[in-house]
């Protein structure tokens, strides 16, 4: 809205309108002073008879900039009515200024206490109300910016850190499978030699028993004793074991490439099965069971998906926080339970994709104890977690979060009932 004033040439101007302002006063003729003067000064106002009246205007539709409050007023008074609006959410951070023609100092503490900003001193002198709503309301413009800014630099930190900690990530991943790469292409490559070897021993070995079926008793007794014929067939599956090792090793290796990317700058078309599985790889021995609880149970639900185009280093450590914190949940659940009990309703993880038009969806659901009514607003946050000191940063959902949203401009939501698990579904596009 604007206020329109009129100059001495007869033409109209539009002053822009300054704010609004909420008069609650249960004298018209103070209300009429004070509105003809802010109207004058290009601030829209509202007026109230009564504290009653001015909390019901508030209760729905716009809020004031700022409200003026009358302290002796019939029904409830000012002091009261600002403790209800103090008390409220939705109109707590409205200044207050007090109009008064009370000059205690402890009546004008009282309404201090109770979150009024300032007092205005009956008979009113124009110039001084003016400034004085002038102030404040730069006050609060000056706060609302701060809060903004303040939001705004904890969102880049939080893109920092998950930027620092998924760089990190895949140099520790990409080191490792370089580090690991060099000796287990050596022993792969002399275990070829060794078998090849060991086969000719064997060759030699079944020729001396052809051309020698009866040697000497020395002989004999050491052959006997050595159980040749066992040795021979152990020792082939021996070098066939290591074979298995080694190729597995090698496999662990790859995943671990593909998990980190670290050759990969950009965009590209990733097939995400292949990140879930290098990321289920890297996470598998905590789904084993050990002497204190059975294993989790892993259940996979695999659609058929097209290529998507993403940064696939920064999914994979979606994959990996979103994983981890179901592990993290169901251990949390079953801490305080004896093996038996767990073994009776065991941890179970479910990975589900599908596609749904021009969207992938990922799923991840565990039956752990879910997350209460209360933290739902904050489940994103940086740094907030319901984990026991210690056990977690608080940045894994939000670095999660910030990834698909932000990174790729999907959609990362959940749904929970406390005491029955989570599930959080992933939406990215696919292109």
């Amino acid at each position: 809205m604007k206020t329109i004033i009129e100059n001495q040439n007869n033409s109209i101007n539009y002053a822009p309108l300054r704010g609004i302002v909420l008069v609650v006063d249960d004298n018209p003729a103070n209300l009429q002073v004070l509105s003809s003067f802010l109207d004058q000064s290009s601030f829209e106002v509202w007026a109230a008879r009564s504290g009653e009246k001015a909390l019901q205007r508030l209760e729905n539709g716009d809020l004031p900039d700022l409200i003026l409050l009358d302290v002796m007023m019939p029904g409830i008074d000012g002091f009261e009515t600002c403790k209800q609006l103090k008390s409220n959410p939705r109109v707590q951070d409205i200044p207050v200024i007090f109009m008064t023609a009370l000059s205690e100092t402890a009546d004008k503490v009282k309404g201090l206490q109770l979150g009024a900003v300032d007092y205005i001193t009956k008979p009113f002198q124009h110039e001084e109300v003016l400034v004085r709503i002038e102030n404040h309301l730069k006050l609060r413009n000056l706060t609302k910016t701060l809060i903004a800014k303040n939001t705004e630099l904890q969102q880049t930190q939080t893109q920092l850190i998950q930027a620092e900690k998924v760089a990190a990530l895949g140099q520790l991943t990409a080191g490792i499978a370089h580090e690991v790469n060099n000796p287990i292409n050596f022993i792969a490559g002399n275990l070829n030699f060794v078998e090849k070897y060991v086969q000719e021993v064997v060759s030699l070995l079944h020729l001396y028993e052809k051309y020698l079926p009866n040697p000497p008793d020395e002989l004999h007794t050491a052959i006997k004793k050595s159980d040749l014929e066992f040795l021979l067939d152990d020792l082939s599956k021996i070098i066939k074991s290591m074979q298995v090792g080694t190729d597995r090793v090698t496999e662990i290796v790859s995943y671990l490439n593909n998990f980190s990317r670290h050759r990969e700058a950009g965009k590209k078309l990733a097939n995400l099965h292949e990140g879930l599985e290098s990321t289920l790889l890297i996470l598998g021995h905590r789904f084993k069971g050990n002497a204190h609880h059975p294993a989790i149970k892993l259940v996979k639900e695999y659609g058929d998906l097209p290529l998507v185009e993403c940064f696939p280093s920064e999914i994979n450590q979606v994959f990996m926080n979103l994983i981890s914190n179901a592990i993290d949940a169901i251990e949390e659940a079953n801490k305080n339970k004896d093996i038996d009990t767990i073994s009776r309703n065991p941890g179970v993880i479910k990975i589900k994709t599908e596609v749904i038009g021009e969207q992938v969806i990922l799923r991840v659901a565990d039956n752990g104890s879910g997350i209460k009514n209360a933290d739902t607003t904050k489940i994103f946050d940086a740094f907030y977690t319901t984990k026991p000191v210690g056990k977690g940063t608080g940045l894994g959902l939000s670095i999660a979060y910030q990834i698909v949203v932000n990174n790729h401009h999907g959609k990362l939501t959940y749904d929970s009932k406390p005491g029955e698990g989570i599930e959080f579904i992933i939406e990215l596009p696919i292109r």
